[in-house]
């Protein structure tokens, strides 16, 4: 089958919707994205609808034009702040993958979920299954804990009310109770561990990263098996990760200690 055969038609169609308004000065109307598109009316409509339902697309009420919302403005510029960020960060990855012989990864905070936005692979036959792009619970991740541990009692708050817990397995934690727990002594000791709490057999060391404003907005780790991470490597591996997420952090503007 060709890739074309493989695309999903909504989602092709709103796709091209939003590239025909990205060319836009002033907006479009249904009927003229309609006539341009060479598509029913019905069907523009209900795209429409959705995405500005969603606050990607507002309409104007005198021209009944379309035009991108706050929404997607939003995410556009979480796009850059990522990439820059990525970039700033990437020597330093290779460097702690370098020293620690572990794949390294980079993630941040987006709706309640840890998205992975950069990885450095080993040169080891042994790989990690993470891509860039992936998404991941927040409270069984090494990158997840590091960023609950870090960010305000408000947006804490704000976190537990939108979201529910996973149980990947037996050693994941799914309690407020404990997680609160857990992230007090991540504060202190300012790493994180996933001991198999994600999946079983590997093990996965995170710290925050600081911006300019003394606000957490990413997490690094690095992350192996158990036979690569053996408990008694733990605390010498976190001094690494900790530091380069120290390097990182100074690199974005963080004079914080």
């Amino acid at each position: 089958m060709s890739e074309m055969g493989n695309l999903v038609p909504s989602v092709d169609r709103a796709l091209t919707m939003l590239e025909l308004l990205a060319k836009s000065k002033n907006g479009i109307s249904m009927s003229e994205m309609s006539r341009k598109l060479s598509l029913p009316k019905s069907s523009i409509h209900l795209i429409l609808t959705t995405l500005e339902r969603r606050g990607y697309l507002q309409k104007n009420p005198q021209s009944r034009k379309y035009q991108f919302g706050l929404k997607m403005f939003s995410l556009s510029r979480i796009a850059v702040e990522n990439l820059e960020m990525r970039d700033q960060a990437h020597p330093f990855l290779i460097s702690l993958m370098k020293k620690t012989g572990l794949t390294v990864h980079m993630g941040v905070l987006e709706w309640g979920e840890v998205v992975i936005i950069e990885k450095v692979d080993t040169p080891s036959l042994i790989k990690v299954a993470t891509w860039i792009g992936r998404r991941m619970d927040v409270n069984c991740t090494g990158v997840g804990k590091a960023l609950l541990a870090f960010m305000t009692e408000e947006d804490f708050q704000d976190f537990i009310k939108a979201n529910k817990l996973t149980k990947h397995n037996h050693k994941s934690i799914a309690s407020i109770n404990e997680l609160r727990k857990e992230l007090e002594i991540i504060h202190k000791q300012g790493y994180a561990l996933d001991d198999e709490e994600d999946e079983i057999g590997l093990r996965c060391i995170g710290a925050p990263i600081f911006d300019s404003s003394q606000k957490v907005v990413a997490a690094i780790s690095v992350a192996g098996t158990t036979s690569q991470i053996e408990s008694s490597r733990i605390h010498a591996i976190a001094k690494d990760v900790m530091k380069t997420a120290k390097n990182i952090s100074a690199q974005l503007g963080y004079w914080g200690t």
